[in-house]
């Protein structure tokens, strides 16, 4: 896939796709129920929008081990 891109969702827009408060989503990121974030520069995170759509499908068995 060298070359394409993906889009990258920041905190606002997955908070309001996901209608989670912020505290809520990292309960669940550290619970590993909801896909983890990723480092687009120092002091900036971003998520997958594939991961959230997948999350979005099943949230409540929803497991980062499994990715569904």
């Amino acid at each position: 896939m060298r070359g394409s891109r993906l889009p990258i969702l920041r905190i606002l827009t997955v908070l309001k796709r996901t209608g989670l408060s912020r505290s809520t989503m990292y309960r669940k990121m550290g619970n590993g129920t909801f896909p983890g974030n990723i480092r687009i520069s120092t002091r900036c995170v971003g998520w997958r929008e594939s991961a959230i759509n997948v999350w979005l499908r099943n949230p409540m068995f929803y497991s980062t081990e499994s990715g569904e």
